[in-house]
């Protein structure tokens, strides 16, 4: 397993988690059994956000004696009281759902704290007015609540709780259908999210995916909306390429399917690569660097992704972007304008032409 550090804090955070969405059906001694091969598989990071109760209680006993082992993201909106998942933004009814879960989990504290799902300006105003912050920051203080995040799948949304400064986690829906404006919930043009991820790292605000295959429609040739499938790995990889992303969540059944998913981990190069998208991304997302390194190897020995990233992230406001630059053993003015990676480029980037900006820009 790799890890990720976030960047507001000291915990290393699993690149793969475990969603819960869609686990509780397969009964209390399966989910228990799965959330175990999770944790001996080196998964920390479990989402919350489940369609129906199932999991808290048999999380609660899989982790016993182990919860300082585990991050747990916790939704203040969604509610369990019913045995089904449902949606609320009334805070006696938060109050008192968030408590049925600590008492699932067999818990007394919450790593992340979630305002959960707010796909509009309306409905982070609703939480903003009804105290939901407000009870979060105020369980922070008293140490229950470690940190603060939110979950969304609108960026305009993110970026107004963004201007708040109180994120310390984002859980958001990338994928490629997502990020080029195909499917539900594609909200936000390529440039748009793909300059809300960069905002995220720049800032310390890190990501944990959901929707990383689109709920499978990506998974299906016949459902996807290129019209080609893609595989689970290559979309985990994508999302993990995008900046500030620290986690991917896979919504998994049971055993089968988390062992499935933990095969990323031993996957090729090639099994991981997305660089398909190319051929069947919309025209407007061309000549945008996505850091996929399929021009790789660059006869000069650059990294040329990550020369781009620092470089986009630089841009977008991240200090410390430039350090991170400089300690490239090659930087962009090694460039020898081979034509290499242009004639490798996917998505129709001219990088002989970017590393000569990227030199202008840091000076070397």
């Amino acid at each position: 397993m790799e890890y990720r550090k976030l960047p507001h804090g000291e915990e290393q955070i699993s690149i793969l988690g475990l969603g819960a969405s869609s686990i509780g059906a397969s009964g209390d001694k399966e989910i228990r059994a799965t959330a175990e091969l999770a944790m001996e598989k080196g998964i920390n990071f479990f989402d919350m956000a489940s369609a129906d109760a199932a999991p808290f209680a048999a999380y609660g006993a899989a982790m016993a004696g182990q919860r300082d082992k585990v991050y747990f993201q916790i939704h203040f909106g969604a509610n369990y009281q019913g045995g089904k998942y449902g949606w609320t933004t009334d805070l006696d009814t938060i109050k008192r759902s968030v408590s049925w879960q600590l008492e699932a989990l067999k818990t007394d504290y919450i790593d992340f704290g979630f305002l959960h799902c707010l796909d509009e300006e309306a409905d982070l105003q609703k939480v903003l007015d009804n105290g939901v912050l407000d009870y979060i920051q105020q369980l922070q203080r008293e140490g229950t609540v470690r940190h603060i995040g939110m979950s969304s799948h609108t960026p305009r949304v993110v970026e107004r709780a963004l201007d708040l400064g109180i994120l310390d986690l984002l859980m958001f829906s990338i994928n490629p259908g997502y990020d080029y404006h195909h499917g539900n919930y594609a909200i936000g043009s390529a440039e748009e999210r793909m300059a809300l991820y960069r905002r995220c790292q720049a800032e310390g605000v890190g990501i944990s995916v959901m929707k990383a295959f689109s709920g499978g429609q990506l998974l299906d040739a016949k459902t996807s909306p290129f019209g080609q499938a893609l595989t689970e790995y290559q979309c985990i990889q994508y999302a993990l390429d995008k900046p500030g992303v620290l986690t991917v969540l896979p919504g998994v059944r049971d055993r089968k399917d988390l062992e499935r998913v933990l095969g990323f981990l031993e996957a090729s190069p090639e099994e991981r690569d997305y660089s398909v998208l190319g051929t069947f991304t919309p025209k407007d997302a061309a000549g945008a660097c996505v850091y996929c390194n399929h021009c790789q190897p660059c006869p000069a020995g650059l990294d040329v992704g990550l020369i781009n990233k620092y470089y986009d992230l630089a841009q977008a406001g991240d200090p410390l972007a430039k350090d991170h630059y400089d300690q490239l053993e090659k930087k962009a003015g090694d460039c020898i304008q081979c034509g290499h990676c242009d004639r490798r480029c996917p998505f129709h980037v001219v990088q002989t032409g970017r590393m000569k900006e990227i030199q202008a820009y840091f000076g070397r």
